[in-house]
């Protein structure tokens, strides 16, 4: 009787988390609903409020994102520099000053390598403060036709970074505000500049050919966009689509230009926007392949991070309505000045030196698929072991892992370490708690055998802590919290966590 109404009573307890949870996912789906659509409200109402276009306002119509359009003129000055400019596009500039201008450069490159970046045609995505000195440099460099993409607008605070904009730019469109400064420098540069956020289902005619997609592919692209989730689908379309990219990772918080480097989007450390990026590709299927500028500087006490939101705001309840557009960020993330330059003139440099074939080198990828492919062998013989125990006939037994899944939980779960004591070093793969059930392997289909095992069960340890492992827990049916303290169970605790939230992208 007594164990009746303890079986009954934990079901009302079951019954009762269930129905928590599930309200609780509905009351934050409303939310955020509600928060959509009175955000797409206010936007409304500040667009009603804008008088129509006619003859009495002769302005642009905002855009979805509310940026504005059009390069206005502030001065004469502005209007004869804009007037040469249009001349030296036509052709009606003297070749021998482009040549006089660009002398350094041609004896650095010789004359045939300068013809090539001349004829070369680059996007830059983001106009920030990489962006824009990777712009600035290109342009005074000799590349001749330039595409520029951002929604964006020159704000006062951007000044302590940005490359060629100044007080007068405040509030207008980056785009516009690049072009007309730089063809003050480069009256014969060509560009295409669009007032507007990169977009996925935009991509090939953002990343189209020159001249409205008349024209051949840009050369290269450049990713300077602060926002993951554009950053990631950009990176993704030029991999899959046979685009040359360079990508920029977090400039912010950084004050050490000595630690800057350039490689493979597979071997940037140390910086959380390049590891967020590089799980989200892995998530993806692309691993490596990418080239990146990235700092190797490590945080630290006194050193700058990420701005805290004031109290007052979390008070009003609405935070998320604070960023510039849904998804990005709206917390302060402190910049030196300094840093985005040296992060853009890194990118121009190799985006010129890549263009022009010019002899250089760069970090490659981790060469570690061996290692990869002897875990993944590794893992495979202990599931088959476990099963062999149980009685089962483990020939021909396949387990739902690949070696991609191998290189993704090593490097970006695990972060290449071992789980128990940190060690880098003779790594192996294996299910953190037995299954209650037994290894006994699923043989849904004719033919068939396969393991239970599962990605979101496997750890990192290194082999000799695996032996341990596989005694204590797997087969002696241990609890990993009896076996482990508090900080190793944290820890796995955490990494599996946060890929439960990465998991949504795979």
């Amino acid at each position: 009787m007594s164990s009746w109404v303890y079986r009954q009573a934990s079901f009302s307890q079951t019954q009762l988390a269930a129905t928590a949870v599930f309200s609780g996912l509905v009351v934050a789906g409303t939310i955020l609903s509600v928060q959509a659509i009175r955000r797409q409200l206010a936007i409304e109402d500040l667009k009603a409020s804008i008088p129509k276009i006619d003859e009495k306002h002769s302005t642009d119509a905002l855009p979805d994102y509310g940026a504005a359009l059009g390069n206005p003129l502030t001065s004469k000055e502005e209007e004869r520099i804009a007037t040469l400019a249009r001349r030296a596009q036509q052709g009606d500039y003297d070749e021998e000053l482009i040549h006089e201008q660009l002398t350094r450069t041609s004896s650095f490159l010789t004359p045939d390598r300068l013809k090539s970046l001349r004829s070369s045609f680059v996007t830059i995505v983001g106009l920030g403060g990489v962006g824009s000195h990777c712009t600035a440099a290109l342009a005074r460099s000799g590349v001749s036709r330039i595409r520029l993409i951002d929604f964006d607008q020159v704000t006062l605070s951007s000044l302590n970074r940005h490359a060629v904009a100044t007080l007068a730019d405040v509030g207008t469109p980056k785009v516009s505000c690049v072009r007309k400064r730089l063809e003050a420098v480069a009256p014969w540069v060509h560009w295409e500049c669009l007032n507007e956020i990169w977009r996925e289902p935009e991509a090939e005619r953002l990343l189209g050919g020159w001249n409205a997609g008349k024209g051949n592919p840009p050369d290269y692209v450049v990713d300077a966009i602060d926002n993951i989730d554009s950053k990631v689908a950009l990176l993704k379309y030029c991999h899959d689509h046979g685009i040359r990219v360079i990508s920029s990772m977090g400039a912010g918080c950084k004050s050490d230009p000595t630690r800057i480097f350039i490689g493979d989007i597979s071997a940037s450390v140390e910086d959380p926007l390049s590891r967020t990026t590089r799980r989200r590709l892995r998530a993806l299927g692309v691993s490596d392949g990418i080239p990146v500028v990235y700092s190797t500087e490590k945080p630290g006490p006194g050193k700058a991070t990420l701005l805290p939101l004031p109290e007052e705001e979390f008070q009003k309840g609405k935070v998320g309505e604070l960023s510039v557009l849904p998804d990005f960020r709206s917390r302060i993330l402190p910049v030196l000045g300094t840093m985005p330059a040296v992060f853009g003139y890194t990118i121009a440099n190799f985006v010129m030196l890549e263009v022009t074939e010019y002899p250089h080198e760069f970090g490659g990828g981790k060469t570690r698929e061996k290692m990869y492919d002897n875990i993944l062998a590794n893992l495979q013989g202990l599931e088959e072991k476990l099963a062999k125990a149980e009685g089962e006939d483990v020939l021909g037994l396949k387990i739902p892992v690949t070696k991609d899944d191998v290189g993704y939980l090593i490097e970006e779960v695990f972060r290449g370490k071992s789980v128990i004591s940190g060690l880098p070093t003779r790594l192996a793969l294996l299910r953190w708690r037995a299954s209650e059930s037994g290894y006994s392997t699923e043989k849904k289909w004719k033919g068939q055998k396969k393991s239970r095992l599962r990605l979101t069960n496997l750890v990192c340890m290194t082999k000799e802590e695996a032996v341990f492992h596989e005694r204590e827990v797997l087969k002696g049916k241990t609890a990993p919290e009896d076996v482990y303290d508090s900080s190793v169970v944290d820890l796995v605790n955490r990494r599996f966590l946060e890929e439960a939230e990465y998991d949504r992208y795979r």
